[in-house]
């Protein structure tokens, strides 16, 4: 086999992964107006112990199905951030957030996570990144928080807050999640795991919660809660840490630029919401960061 040929199965595994985080990135985007949904008939704390519970279930039953093998103890203290990270942290934070912040501003302020990702891997993994491409990510970074002040007059409020705790909490559990996957763990029993480890928490919430706060069952709601413990809190991480694994941590995160602008659109087209008039402009300066931050990997030597 030449050496040209041996390129080829990676270049395809590459393409593929590529091809996986993108796709879940697609599937997050929705996460935003889908938790709006759930707000219309669930308290937030209720939705977010809803949410975990029903994915621990669904979780469960998979890796029942799936004859999964316990972890190694060496994983499950990186399974417990993710859950922390990923399952009980952020999706509590940011749907309180959307209490008191519309989901087009809360969706713009997460564009930062790709830079805080991408940060937590640098030094989770003691690797280092080309200068390009740290330079493309900032600027990413810079654009959303710029955005974000825009919006808001300069002055964060409390929703901005919640969102900015949320970020390296998150963060860390897509970067630990991303290397757990890279040890050997399928990307789908990494998050089925951290579900399942989460699940007496989310039990707690849902135990507290419900009888504290209303419930009205509307389709609305029901869809939401639906979307969000199916697809955000089990389905899209599946693909998710499935992409990681094949073209890193790093490169994978800075896919979620294109996130907040999507949910922007979603949040148009599924809640009415007004579109800011910087949006367009934002979006193509996001897309070109994007860009540079692949093209900046891709010359980077691996390790």
């Amino acid at each position: 086999m030449t050496v040209q040929d041996s390129a080829i199965p990676t270049r395809s595994i590459a393409v593929g992964g590529l091809g996986l985080a993108a796709t879940a990135v697609l599937l997050f985007s929705f996460s935003f107006p889908a938790t709006a949904w759930a707000l219309e008939g669930f308290g937030p704390w209720t939705t977010n112990g809803l949410r975990g519970l029903l994915a621990g279930l669904v979780a469960g039953c998979c890796l029942a199905a799936g004859r999964a093998p316990l972890p190694g103890r060496q994983d499950w203290p990186g399974l417990a951030l993710v859950a922390l990270g990923c399952v009980v942290g952020f999706p509590l934070l940011t749907t309180l957030a959307l209490r008191t912040s519309s989901t087009a501003h809360s969706a713009v302020v997460i564009g930062m996570l790709p830079m805080a990702t991408a940060a937590w891997a640098a030094l989770r993994t003691r690797t280092r990144q080309p200068r390009p491409f740290w330079a493309a990510a900032g600027a990413g970074a810079a654009l959303v928080l710029a955005f974000t002040l825009q919006q808001s007059a300069g002055r964060p409020g409390l929703a901005d807050g919640y969102l900015l705790v949320g970020l390296p909490i998150c963060a860390a559990g897509y970067a630990e999640g991303g290397q757990l996957t890279r040890r050997g763990m399928p990307g789908w029993q990494v998050i089925a795991w951290a579900v399942v480890v989460a699940l007496p928490a989310s039990a707690l919430t849902c135990a507290l919660a419900l009888p504290r706060e209303p419930v009205q069952l509307t389709g609305h709601a029901l869809a939401g809660l639906g979307y969000v413990a199916a697809v955000s809190q089990f389905g899209a991480f599946v693909l998710w840490y499935r992409g990681m694994a094949a073209i890193g941590v790093p490169r994978a995160s800075q896919l979620q630029l294109a996130q907040p602008l999507l949910t922007l659109l979603w949040a148009a087209a599924l809640l009415g919401e007004q579109l800011p008039a910087a949006a367009p402009v934002t979006a193509l300066l996001v897309v070109a960061c994007i860009a540079a931050t692949q093209r900046a990997k891709a010359r980077s030597p691996r390790g």
